[in-house]
């Protein structure tokens, strides 16, 4: 996502990473790693990177420095939300994002992805939410802070990774890590 999407704030409450979180653009400056639970036989490893911004792949902001770091990851979670900046909405963001992504690597484009609209709690938001279905399909709407919709995040990136085969076996209950 761009920069005040919520991916600290995302995996901050998935997991037990401690990101620094602010409200300012690019807070997150290295890449934050954290183990997501889902039951007991699972869990999955999320990657918090800085924001990416239009030009990233020719190295705007952070640029080529993170994008490389995503060359490894096995599904993808868009987040969007409403910015106030000037021309800034979640379709034009969600462009941006998959054109970097493309113009990066256009394999990464392939790989299995959610779009999610973050910070539905904010009333501004929850209303884009049928103009972002409309014109890009499912979208998994959450907010971070009332806890809407994580545990459906949670359990649908842990079945896409299993559909995918991620997963190569699972692991009895009564035995430890």
């Amino acid at each position: 996502g761009f920069p005040n999407a919520g991916k600290s704030t995302l995996i901050s409450v998935l997991s037990r990473a401690k990101p620094k979180i602010a409200d300012y653009p690019f807070t997150t400056l290295v890449p934050n790693l954290g183990v997501v639970s889902v039951d007991d036989e699972r869990s999955y490893v999320m990657a918090d990177i800085p924001g990416i911004i239009e030009g990233a792949a020719d190295g705007a902001g952070l640029g080529l420095r993170f994008l490389r770091h995503i060359e490894r990851t096995g599904l993808f979670l868009y987040l969007v939300t409403l910015d106030y900046g000037p021309g800034r909405d979640p379709i034009s963001d969600l462009r941006t994002l998959r054109a970097e992504l493309g113009r990066h690597d256009p394999g990464l484009l392939t790989r299995p992805a959610f779009i999610v609209l973050t910070q539905m709690d904010r009333p501004d938001v929850a209303e884009l939410l049928p103009a972002l279905e409309a014109a890009v399909g499912p979208v998994l709407a959450i907010s971070a802070v009332t806890g809407q919709g994580m545990d459906a995040l949670r359990k649908a990136v842990a079945d896409a990774l299993a559909a995918g085969g991620r997963w190569t076996r699972k692991r009895p209950a009564n035995q430890s890590e």
